[in-house]
């Protein structure tokens, strides 16, 4: 008995491993709803000055990068930590020293002369769905080691046998391809009210009205689209807000990148309607992140919120951000932990002597997680 007990057993067993097919990734992104609530991430890139070579700095952007992607994270800033020395012939902010246009600037920048532009143009890059990426950023130096970079597999890159509502394009000048030209009507005839947009799809997509050519838009499609899209050249869509999906729906949409240029100007310059209004700094000299699950001194826990932001230091950590932040300075502020709500260590007892930016990066969301979800208004 105890024989065919266990050959039943290995039976079973093996009936499992083989309905089961992990050869491919199931853990797609599935929408519950609309959500209106965001998280926001902030960090210096001055963090990415430290790294010994072009392809380490590119990784560690890319580290960067699927954190953001795992943890949904809206919005990530960028923000200037004092920690850059610009020299006299490198252009920053917009500064032209050498009379050259803006263009031929942005041509310069590189990971040693402006780590700041150097990761807010990787991480914009990558967020970017792969099948506009060839549209939108155009050969640059900055760029040389991208097929380095890790895939983000966010739920707006999609393929061009997926279907969702929402999709992500590039508007195009409509030279070629308008169906009205395709069956042989005159170029006049053509309904100059819409625009062309390269969404991936093996059909072309119009949206009114009239976009500029290589912008980025966001488009909703019509439900009936998708019965047509196996039999149609074109479908019909309609350009709306990057948030749409989020909101209306509840995709992940992907993060937008900001640049601040000091520490005061991630939370002054918010693009939310009233501001980010939970915010929190990592810091080793923090609280430690499992007490924010304790009651505080009025018995309330950590507040619901509507836009939650979660500051990040680069190797000095957010003093030397404040100490070169002028407005902070005029104003009197001289430790970080009075700018936020909560001011948290993200490993009380940490082994190493020091944790870097993108590992904080993991920690912090991983731990705050929870909070984010449960505590997000909807």
């Amino acid at each position: 008995m105890d024989g065919m007990g266990k050959k039943r057993k290995h039976e079973s067993t093996d009936a499992a491993e083989e309905a089961v097919d992990t050869s491919k990734p199931t853990a797609e992104f599935e929408p519950n709803g609309g959500r209106k609530w965001t998280l926001s991430v902030a960090l210096p890139g001055s963090v990415v000055g430290n790294a010994q070579s072009r392809e380490l700095q590119a990784l560690l952007a890319g580290q960067i990068a699927r954190a953001l992607a795992v943890f949904c994270v809206d919005e990530v800033v960028i923000f200037d930590d004092g920690q850059f020395q610009k020299t006299g012939n490198t252009p920053v902010n917009g500064e032209n020293p050498n009379g050259e246009d803006d263009l031929q600037q942005r041509k310069s920048y590189t990971g040693y002369t402006n780590p700041n532009y150097f990761l807010a143009h990787i991480l914009s890059y990558l967020e970017c769905p792969p099948c506009l990426r060839k549209l939108l950023f155009p050969m640059h130096p900055d760029l040389q080691h991208a097929g380095m970079l890790p895939s983000l597999d966010m739920p707006h890159h999609l393929k061009k046998t997926q279907w969702c509502q929402y999709r992500e394009g590039v508007t195009k000048s409509d030279d070629t391809g308008h169906p009205g030209r395709k069956n042989g009507v005159p170029k006049r005839d053509m309904r100059r009210t819409q625009t062309l947009v390269d969404t991936g799809l093996s059909q072309n997509v119009y949206v009114e009205p009239n976009i500029s050519a290589k912008t980025r838009v966001t488009v909703k499609f019509k439900d009936q689209e998708r019965r047509r899209q196996e039999h149609c050249d074109t479908l019909e869509a309609m350009p709306v807000a990057p948030s749409v999906p989020r909101e209306e729906e509840g995709y992940y949409w992907g993060y937008s990148v900001r640049a601040a240029g000091s520490l005061s100007a991630v939370l002054t310059e918010c693009p939310f309607d009233g501001g980010y209004d939970l915010t929190f700094g990592t810091s080793e000299r923090g609280i430690p992140m499992s007490d924010l699950e304790k009651p505080g001194p009025d018995g309330e826990g950590v507040p619901a919120f509507n836009h939650m932001m979660v500051v990040f230091g680069g190797v000095a950590g957010l003093e030397i951000a404040v100490k070169a932040d002028k407005e902070l300075q005029e104003l009197g502020v001289m430790t970080p932990e009075t700018l936020f709500d909560y001011w948290i260590n993200l490993v009380p007892g940490q082994g190493s002597r020091t944790i870097r930016t993108e590992e904080a990066v993991w920690l912090g969301l991983m731990g705050l997680k929870n909070i984010a979800l449960t505590n997000g208004r909807s």
